[in-house]
């Protein structure tokens, strides 16, 4: 059903009517049927449409000389005081010229240059634009906040200084600035780990790798300072212990947007945390569930984002694993009742990985993923820049964060994670993440109505096939060598554990020696991470790889040899 008619124009003697002509589009898809009458319209002519066609709206736009553009302007609230239909009137310009309109006090809403997609949105489905503190025009939690937005995906960044005061200003200025949707708390790994054991936090770590909070009502604190401007939706890191406990914390103290937390992770393959892998996948997968039953959605839970595929990425393996990991990672959520999923696509890692590879293997991620889709489990796509991939020269890393995201726009984010430029060199300060979110808004107004197609790239949809096929045999050697323990291996914490202690699922970074067998090797060739021979340097398919693996290695309850391995049946 139609909102009503919206006319649009350059007024008086301004020519320019690209802005004008973008407005109308975007009030099209909202559902308003447009009038275009041109460039340099008289006002005479401008009243006359007003007359005939009874918009809802009028749109006008100016920009030459300000002084000019007021003269017109007071001949139009002259005349249109006669008028015997009143629209809503909309104004346009450059920031001088809009300076001037909003003296003249007539035009409802004055759009000055420094606004961006999402506001003229807001403003067409709402008849609001988002001033600061205007808490009943931005939606409360996560699924809300995506439907308001869209197409336009939201922003989040990771904040948390080391000086807890320093940290709830920044996270009002944050606030205040409008340019975030969800401000991402960063917690210190004393905080992460020994929250509910304050008596072993150790001195010398407070602050190191982000915020201390202390207590419940350190949180508190720092979502009442979030609460101003364009109310940005918060969320902050799962722990390494007490997982559970934390999540309660995080969900009653700020709300906790969406519970991210990885499954491999967080315990004694990486140092965060001492846990045994088993023992924090379990933990992991409790806490996956408890955010599937619990939440602002009543039966439909929390939105969970399971943060693993990329910390393979991150430590070497090659790219078959990270495509396999977001599939169990998918699957591992769907089982355990999640309906909001959140899926994270760290791009440019490896950071030698060309982006026409790297684009190929985040299609391969989507593509498991989301075959998973159903209207119970709905996915959302995040994409962010690689973490080791910005420069320590500031000015050639803004130059790769906007590459990184020209390049992240191919996927039609929903979410995309703002990495602040300053990441080689120190933690984000609220100016950084301001500069940083308008790079990227630029980006995103460039490319969100029409990009170049690399997705269609013969070579890329080849790389993509290539590593479907790869992951897919991956899996299926899992649920096959598995089989006889497990009813489901790839969400069997005892079977996904062992699997990385035997190499099936290895990175060239994990420490090797003791329970961890992995002989992983890999190398970026052509633009790929891929696996090699380390006898001669060539590259290996999974077949190779996992054949070669097995010989060496004994499972508890079997032994198994090459010339016990089957054909592998695909997954998907």
């Amino acid at each position: 059903m139609s909102k009503g008619k919206i006319v649009g124009a350059s007024l008086g003697n301004c020519v320019h009517v690209a802005g004008v002509a973008h407005f109308l589009n975007i009030a099209e898809d909202e559902g308003y049927e447009a009038v275009y009458l041109g460039p340099a319209v008289k006002v005479d002519a401008i009243l006359e449409s007003v007359e005939k066609n009874k918009p809802a709206i009028v749109a006008l736009g100016y920009r030459l000389t300000p002084e000019n553009g007021v003269t017109v302007a007071r001949e139009l609230i002259s005349k249109s005081a006669d008028l015997t239909h009143k629209p809503v009137w909309v104004f346009g310009g450059t920031a001088p010229v809009s300076a001037k309109m909003k003296e003249l006090d007539f035009f409802d809403v004055i759009f000055d240059g420094t606004d961006d997609i999402d506001d003229s949105i807001t403003f067409l489905r709402t008849g609001k634009i988002p001033e600061k503190n205007s808490a009943e025009l931005f939606a409360a939690d996560l699924v809300g906040r995506l439907a308001q937005k869209n197409p336009y995906p939201l922003l989040r960044h990771h904040f948390g200084l080391p000086s807890y005061a320093e940290t709830l200003e920044g996270v009002e200025e944050i606030a205040q600035s409008r340019i975030l949707d969800v401000i991402s708390l960063g917690i210190d790994q004393n905080t992460q780990q020994y929250f509910f054991r304050p008596e072993e936090r150790k001195p010398e770590m407070d602050g190191a790798g982000g915020v201390p909070v202390h207590d419940i009502e350190g949180f508190r604190k720092l979502k009442v300072a979030s609460q101003c401007g364009n109310y940005p939706l918060m969320r902050c890191y799962s722990g390494t212990a007490d997982v559970l406990h934390l999540a309660e914390v995080l969900n009653e103290s700020i709300a906790n947007a969406w519970c991210a937390v990885p499954l491999c992770w967080y315990n004694e393959l990486d140092g965060r945390g001492d846990r045994p892998i088993k023992t924090s996948m379990e933990e992991a997968q409790e806490l996956i569930a408890f955010h599937g039953r619990n939440g602002p959605y009543g039966p439909k839970g929390i939105p969970v984002e399971l943060n693993e595929p990329h910390h393979w990425g991150l430590r070497d393996a090659h790219d078959t694993i990270s495509v396999a990991a977001s599939y169990i990672s998918a699957y591992n959520a769907k089982k355990l009742g999640v309906c909001d999923y959140i899926s994270q696509y760290m791009f440019n890692i490896p950071n030698s990985l060309s982006f026409s590879m790297d684009l190929a293997k985040v299609l391969a991620q989507i593509h498991l993923t989301e075959s998973l889709a159903s209207n119970s489990f709905r996915v959302y796509r995040q994409t962010r820049a690689g973490l080791p991939f910005l420069s320590g020269d500031e000015a050639v890393a803004k130059g790769q964060l906007a590459a990184s995201t020209a390049l992240q726009m191919n996927v039609k984010p929903h979410i995309i994670h703002v990495v602040g430029y300053s990441e080689a060199l120190h933690a984000a300060t609220p100016e950084v993440i301001i500069e940083s979110c308008k790079i990227v808004r630029g980006v995103v107004r460039s490319t969100l109505s029409g990009n170049a197609e690399a997705i269609n790239d013969p070579k890329v949809k080849e790389r993509r096939d290539e590593l479907i096929r790869e992951a897919n045999y991956l899996l299926g050697f899992i649920k096959d060598e598995y089989a006889d323990v497990s009813d489901d291996p790839l969400a069997d914490a005892s079977v996904l554990s062992d699997c990385i202690k035997r190499g099936i699922l290895d990175a060239p970074h994990i420490v090797k020696g003791g329970e961890f067998l992995g002989t992983l090797q890999t190398r970026v060739k052509d633009g790929k991470c891929i696996a090699i021979n380390a006898a001669n340097g060539s590259a290996m398919d999974e077949r190779t790889r996992l054949e070669k693996l097995l010989p060496s290695l004994k499972r508890g309850c079997r032994p198994q040899t090459a010339g016990d391995l089957k054909t592998r049946r695909e997954v998907i």
